[in-house]
């Protein structure tokens, strides 16, 4: 490993305080791995081999059903470690994780990772400060679910990748994902013709744009107003 792999190791919120000394022994257990678009990271109920930090690119993580339904668990940014469960245990993957583009990832196998928080407090601390802000979105999303409509759902799902993943200009927000419709009805537990519809509906009043790629707030402040 080299100096550039140090320096990416630094900008990962959990290892940004570590010593010179600490961060090397990371760096020792550390290996890099690149995905190209669409590949599979790992698969849900495969044997569980590392834990993966972001380097560069987009990353989705989802649950299949019995039927072939995909549930999307999560979409991951640079700076982002997954899976999020499981770091100490033997069960297999709880999910699938997929390069939504081109993806450099940072790999600790799973056995040193755990000596590692076992042996260095101050990332055991951040790990359960990072598990605590996953454990409040999860709910979030679950009351989401529960006490909302499809609009409301849909919504709130957008402002949430605006807030994760957008680039905000005065009063428009930027959101570059390449997410599909039928991904974005799967996070909300509806169908993809029921988001065109609603994108379509909303659209028309100005406030969203709908491109290859990447979703427009054109009214922030609009699109909240439809919460109502």
């Amino acid at each position: 490993m080299n100096d550039h792999t140090y320096a990416l190791l630094q900008q990962i919120v959990l290892f940004s305080d570590l010593t010179t000394e600490e961060i090397n022994k990371v760096k020792d257990i550390t290996i890099s791995r690149s995905f190209p678009k669409k590949a599979i990271i790992f698969s849900e109920g495969s044997m569980k081999e590392a834990v993966y930090f972001i380097v560069k690119g987009l990353v989705k993580t989802y649950k299949t059903d019995e039927n072939g339904y995909e549930q999307i668990v999560s979409f991951l940014k640079t700076g982002d470690m997954f899976p999020h469960t499981g770091f100490f245990d033997t069960k297999p993957y709880p999910a699938t994780a997929e390069a939504l583009v081109d993806t450099q990832l940072l790999a600790i196998p799973i056995q040193l990772f755990e000596q590692l928080v076992m042996n260095t407090p101050s990332i055991a601390i951040k790990m359960m400060r990072v598990m605590g802000t996953i454990i409040k979105d999860l709910q979030e999303r679950l009351q989401g679910l529960s006490g909302k409509d499809v609009k409301q759902r849909a919504i709130s799902l957008l402002l949430k990748l605006a807030d994760k993943h957008g680039e905000r200009r005065g009063n428009s927000v930027t959101i570059n994902l390449p997410i599909t419709n039928q991904e974005l009805a799967n996070f909300v537990g509806t169908s993809r013709e029921t988001i065109n519809r609603l994108f379509s509906q909303i659209g028309k009043k100005g406030i969203l744009k709908v491109e290859r790629n990447r979703i427009i707030i054109i009214d922030l402040a609009g699109l909240k107003e439809q919460l109502d």
